[in-house]
């Protein structure tokens, strides 16, 4: 028997808690060494804001506050913006309320000030975000890591400072910005590059309210509905779209990896992921994560890191499809050898980029998935707000457009020419996938089956609600109804009192008396039933 759910899962449910990974250090190819990055430099104003990629781990734009450049990470998981100033502290307002903003990995915790804030050529005036002063709760120096805190862009609803300020005092920065160009359609884009590809000819780039030049046939491509699933509260409001159906994931020999979604009202066959670029790795199913590497020769499931390390040399190839639009990802993304891991008998092995979730990270059951930078390098994406965004000229409903960037032949070629020196050996023995039947599989940890568990009844939350509500409604319309009936019979009795009747069972007359009942008090000589039970005597 499962023990009861803990009254203090329920209640966390309703907290402000980002599924966010703040990446940790990354260690550099070329120098193996830890290495700090330089910061972006400036340049003419422009809708097009440049996005420095360090080492395929974090995704930077420059943004200035107050006199102050600092590099912030881009994440569509979250929708505030917070600050660790490097030096110099500039001149900001102090709105007097606290907050704590809690991730993955790490805490952004201090007071909500205000301040002139500009990214690429807008400017907001009187802009909120949260000042942070300790940083030591994630994961090393994010300074020599390269950025200076994280700027959110989620809806405006799931803000923890537009909902501490209230009003509009609080609304985030791209909110600020779509309406105070109104005539603008409220969306943005985002192109991410990647270290390494010998082939990749463009470099990163966000934009506002347009679109990257050369790029624009991503109006073409389906328009994502991200509102279509069940959320408890508007935290929970993610830039999420549904996978198609039953061929959503398609694997490394070209199967379909099928598994029933965690989402309670998820269209069958399809899978929920989250468009997130504050993850570098990618969160999947644990069974999907499995089928993608437990059947490479020579991979070892890291239980201390909970992620597959692989022979860097292995070819495996995934797509996943959305809208009808297939959206291959390149090896190097699958397979990812940026952070010179090692095996325990020192040779070179890398990180399979598809981490099992470890963790009930959504406890409501709204998302299968996440896909993180390692996704968003395969597709230009449009994040449309539409009328998200209130008080402006933009009010279709949100969705999301991604363009695909990956041709699996050419992906395939710079593959050989990156990790296997050029010399095509994909077809040895040494590279071939095991049967099904020797697939390896990763451990659930007892704290894992535990809030698996957990995760499972809270998704069901609606239902139970529901039925709940069903059970009180019928048990009190069975008290009404019995008062009722309780109450009608008792004013027929009264009724009938009054006008002389008898009622039901009382001073009904006998139809037979009998003659020889010693216990009867009437005479058989007196007017009949006088002084009995049915007149009253005169």
């Amino acid at each position: 028997m499962h023990p009861l759910l803990p009254f203090s899962v329920l209640l966390s449910i309703f907290d402000h808690v980002h599924a966010v990974r703040i990446p940790f250090q990354v260690r550099t190819l070329v120098e193996n060494s830890w290495t700090s990055v330089d910061r972006l430099g400036r340049r003419a104003p422009t809708n097009n804001i440049p996005i420095k990629n360090i080492h395929n781990a974090q995704y930077v734009s420059n943004i200035t506050i107050g006199d102050q450049q600092v590099a912030l990470m881009l994440d569509t998981g979250s929708s505030d913006m917070w600050v660790s100033f490097p030096k110099t502290t500039p001149q900001t307002t102090d709105t007097g309320t606290e907050i704590t903003l809690r991730y993955a990995v790490g805490k952004a915790q201090g007071h909500i000030r205000t301040a002139p804030v500009t990214i690429g050529n807008f400017t907001i005036d009187n802009q909120a975000f949260l000042m942070v002063t300790d940083t030591t709760t994630f994961s090393g120096d994010i300074h020599a890591q390269g950025y200076d805190g994280l700027i959110g862009f989620g809806p405006n609803d799931g803000s923890v400072i537009q909902d501490k300020l209230k009003g509009d005092a609080g609304d985030t920065l791209l909110t600020n910005i779509f309406q105070q160009n109104q005539t603008q359609q409220n969306y943005i884009t985002m192109l991410l590059d990647r270290k390494g590809d010998p082939r990749e000819a463009f470099t990163g780039q966000m934009t506002i309210s347009e679109l990257v030049p050369t790029f624009e046939n991503i109006t073409t491509m389906p328009k994502l509905d991200v509102k279509m699933l069940l959320k408890l509260i508007d935290s929970d409001q993610h830039w999420q779209a549904v996978t198609d159906s039953d061929n959503g994931v398609i694997g490394p020999d070209g199967s379909v990896l099928k598994m029933k979604s965690l989402v309670p009202k998820a269209p069958k066959g399809k899978f929920v992921a989250v468009i997130d670029s504050g993850f570098t790795f990618r969160s999947v199913p644990r069974d999907i994560s499995d089928a993608i590497y437990g059947r490479v020769r020579g991979a070892v499931y890291d239980t201390e890191n909970e992620y597959w390390t692989v022979p860097c040399g292995q070819y495996l190839s995934l797509s996943f499809r959305f809208g009808g639009v297939e959206y291959p990802v390149h090896p190097m993304d699958i397979v990812n050898d940026d952070f010179a891991i090692t095996d325990k008998m020192g040779n070179r092995v890398c990180i399979g980029a598809f981490q099992p979730i470890t963790s009930a990270f959504s406890l409501l059951g709204n998302y299968d998935m996440i896909l993180g930078m390692s996704f968003l390098r395969n597709a230009y994406t449009l994040l449309d707000y539409g009328n998200w965004v209130k008080n402006t000229q933009d009010d279709v409903d949100p969705y999301i457009q991604m363009l695909p960037l990956t041709s699996t032949a050419l992906a395939k070629a710079d593959f050989i020419q990156m990790r296997l020196g050029g010399t095509d050996s994909t077809g040895e023995d040494k590279w071939s996938l095991l049967p099904q039947d020797q697939m390896q599989h990763s451990p659930v940890s007892e704290e894992e089956k535990k809030k698996k568990y957990q995760e499972a009844v809270l998704s069901q939350w609606p239902y139970i609600l529901l039925g709940c509500l069903a059970l009180v409604l019928l048990v009190t319309g069975c008290i009404v109804w019995h008062c009722c009936c309780r109450k009608r019979k008792a004013k027929a009795k009264a009724a009938k009192a009054a006008k002389g009747g008898f009622g039901e069972g009382e001073g009904k007359p006998s139809s037979y008396l009998p003659l020889q009942d010693q216990g009867s008090q009437v005479s058989l000589h007196s007017p009949y039933g006088a002084g009995g039970h049915g007149f009253p005597g005169r």
